[in-house]
């Protein structure tokens, strides 16, 4: 079984969760969209979440190919250092890694469509790798 999403992760982004931290790590962005406007359904779902982090973390793995680019770190990087597009360089996309550097990730815009599809980008880099 693959371990593409790391629990420790999940349940420390939790912390933050009421903004959606760690529904967009898992690859849930529309409830992670919704908990960062209504505050995780204004704090109730951030509560439950608690509960529900060993099963996010395992439909995660089964969803989402691991290889050589970690997730974790990937996240890690989209989160402290995105606007400096150091995520994206940390994928091997060198040309939209300076353009975020340069623009601010793309004018924030680029971020946000990151918080979207980034485990989908890790998941598609790990299948070419192996190809």
């Amino acid at each position: 079984m693959n371990d593409t999403h790391s629990k420790v992760v999940g349940y420390l982004l939790w912390i933050f969760g009421f903004l959606g931290s760690h529904r967009f790590y898992y690859g849930k962005p529309v409830t992670g969209t919704i908990w960062f406007f209504t505050l995780g359904l204004f704090f109730v779902g951030w509560i439950v979440d608690l509960f529900l982090i060993p099963a996010m973390d395992k439909e995660a793995d089964l969803r989402f190919r691991s290889g050589s680019t970690d997730f974790t770190i990937a996240w890690l990087l989209l989160t402290f250092l995105g606007v400096l597009g150091i995520h994206r360089m940390y994928m091997g996309k060198w040309i939209t890694g300076i353009i975020y550097l340069f623009t601010g990730g793309f004018f924030l815009i680029g971020i946000l469509y990151d918080f979207w599809t980034l485990n989908e980008q890790v998941s598609i880099k790990n299948m070419q790798t192996f190809s």
